[in-house]
């Protein structure tokens, strides 16, 4: 049951995303790879006409990607799940949160303490909307440092569209442990981490994007964390 406070966030979402896409809206989903989550994400990409040009110049400059749950979300929230005993007990930071599937995960997972940090004030607002439906606290932050500061585990999915977060994953280091999952830079190669596997996902609602956005690699920053994969 929505709460009215949540109501007050949701409707908040809606019209920011109404002034990039008037005529889309946002329902309340189970993610088909990870039923045990919740989200709040578009309930179609777009209308059947053609977009104006100003809206696809709006979505290319401030796209709302925290309406979606993209590839490497799903399966870093899948493998927290099915892998708890790398959140129990540990302060996790979740860097670029997006929809907040993974801090959700996290927190599910039996984290002690979660928080996601972005600097995008309606990404933290749509974790905080989706971590409520799923009845689990998680804190928010836009201080980067901070966050690190108390992190144990650092988790981050699908950042490195933009080469110019590649320096973010040095900074990571400062915490015990870092689970980076990646679907957009096929070469790939972090220097002090290992590969862990390579898995099957899609972004959803679904883009139809390539192929190769569907092939999901996590990388764990050594020395390893405790506990099997």
């Amino acid at each position: 049951m929505t709460t009215e406070r949540e109501k007050v966030g949701l409707a908040a979402l809606h019209r920011r995303l109404h002034s990039v896409l008037p005529n889309v809206s946002l329902t309340c989903q189970t993610l088909p790879n990870t039923p045990a989550i919740r989200l709040w994400l578009l309930n179609e990409l777009f209308p059947e006409q053609a977009l104006d040009p100003r809206i696809v110049n709006a979505i290319m400059e401030e796209p709302p990607y925290w309406s979606f749950c993209w590839a490497s979300g799903q399966v870093l929230a899948e493998f927290l799940l099915s892998n708890p005993q790398w959140v129990q007990g540990r302060c996790v930071v979740d860097v670029g949160p997006g929809s907040g599937v993974v801090a959700i995960a996290a927190a599910k997972a039996g984290a002690a303490r979660v928080i996601a940090c972005d600097l995008d004030p309606w990404a933290l607002a749509a974790t905080e909307l989706n971590a409520a439906e799923n009845g689990v606290s998680i804190e928010l932050s836009q201080d980067l440092d901070a966050a690190l500061a108390d992190a144990h585990l650092v988790t981050a999915a699908d950042i490195l569209y933009d080469r110019e977060n590649l320096p973010l994953l040095a900074r990571f280091r400062r915490a015990e442990t870092v689970l980076l999952a990646d679907s957009r830079v096929p070469d790939l190669d972090p220097a002090g981490y290992r590969l862990l596997g390579q898995w099957q996902s899609c972004t959803w609602p679904d883009l139809g994007e390539s192929s190769e956005y569907n092939g999901v690699r996590l990388f764990a920053s050594e020395p390893s964390a405790p506990g099997n994969v």
